[in-house]
């Protein structure tokens, strides 16, 4: 046997002896098996402003960290078409307006009352004319005629009546008309003003003016000043654990090293396809002293927790169910809670198995 040949068959058994299987004893300790979500947080009703009609932002009335009242205008669009249209509108309403109108109306009323005095004279010539008539005097067709022009004025008298009943009506119904059509154009005016549906602080402005802006484009944001929530994505895997109420340990970038606890209050039941992920929302337990909306999040939703359960690393675990003891055999076991490094023994080896570690 060539001496190079005895020299590498010694290093490889002296490697090998040398490199001992890392074996440990499971110990008693606390365990909670949580879901892992990440996300940001967001002001209580949150929301971008769209306008409803498009137009030039002519003037911004508010700067980032303003605080609104639902209804105050936050800025407004070129409106001059919308303006000329409205004082049209105004103009038709007063030309329609009733009380525009009334030397129409005292028109046909002076025609009514003509006709009723003409009624009035006709009716006492016909009574007249009965009269002689009974006594023998005048004709038969001088009565007849006085009947008819009667009966003539009486119809004189009742279209009269009608055609100022017709005329208030019209006049009625065109000015009604024309104040709806000036609300209406008042209310199209109004929508070149872009107003705050809610209370809250203005978080962002994306517009300047002098930009061309439609009811598609996001023109600010606005939500609560006070109240903040966290908004979750969490793995469709993992969402049919997760259940309204349970407790949220989470950090944030903006202070590192510390821990804040919030609570699980509703879970979006619509997966986005795009992420694969759901989206779940919960609130502040004790909220950090100072945030801002759009502060990204890491967090643990605590699906299950138990106090001294008897636990070993996760990469003991062999097959997902055995664990290898000191005399390599492999033993069933009985798994429970599972976190990120550890898992519960619920049965199977007791707290003095030495167990060694599977091989790579």
């Amino acid at each position: 046997m060539k001496p190079y040949f005895l020299l590498t068959l010694c290093l490889f058994i002296l490697t090998a002896c040398g490199e001992k299987q890392e074996k440990i004893q499971p110990t008693v300790e606390d365990i909670t098996e949580a879901v892992y979500a990440s996300g940001v947080v967001k002001s209580r009703d949150q929301h971008q402003v769209f306008p409803t009609v498009s137009g030039v932002i002519q003037q911004i009335f508010v700067t980032e960290g303003d605080v609104v009242k639902k209804g105050d205008p936050l800025l407004r669009l070129d409106n001059e078409a919308a303006r000329l249209s409205t004082e049209n509108a105004r103009i038709a309403a007063e030309y329609s307006s009733v009380r525009a109108n009334q030397e129409k109306l005292r028109e046909a009323q002076e025609a009514i009352d003509l006709a009723r005095s003409k009624m009035h004279n006709d009716s006492l010539l016909l009574e007249r004319q009965r009269n002689l008539w009974a006594s023998r005097i005048g004709t038969r067709v001088e009565l007849e005629q006085r009947e008819l022009s009667y009966q003539n004025a009486v119809t004189s008298y009742k279209s009269a009546k009608l055609r100022y009943d017709d005329l208030k009506k019209q006049l009625e119904f065109a000015a009604r008309q024309s104040q709806k059509n000036l609300q209406i154009s008042q209310t199209m005016s109004d929508d070149y003003t872009v107003k705050s549906e809610t209370g809250g602080k203005v978080y962002d402005v994306l517009r300047e003016p002098g930009e061309l802006v439609s009811p598609q484009t996001p023109v600010a944001v606005v939500g609560s000043a006070d109240e903040f929530l966290l908004e979750l994505q969490v793995d469709e895997y993992d969402i049919a654990r997760v259940k309204p109420g349970q407790r949220v340990l989470l950090n944030l970038d903006s202070y590192k090293g510390q821990v804040f606890e919030g609570e699980v209050y509703k879970i979006n039941p619509a997966m986005n396809e795009r992420t694969r992920s759901f989206t779940v929302e919960a609130s502040f337990v004790k909220a950090p002293p100072a945030l801002f909306p759009n502060l990204t999040t890491e967090a643990n939703i605590i699906i299950q927790a138990k106090k001294d359960a008897l636990t070993i690393p996760r990469e003991y675990l062999v097959d997902g169910g055995y664990v290898l003891t000191e005399g390599k055999e492999k033993v069933p076991v009985e798994t429970g809670l599972m976190d990120y490094q550890k898992v519960e023994i619920v049965k199977g080896i007791t707290r003095e198995d030495v167990l060694l570690r599977p091989a790579l």
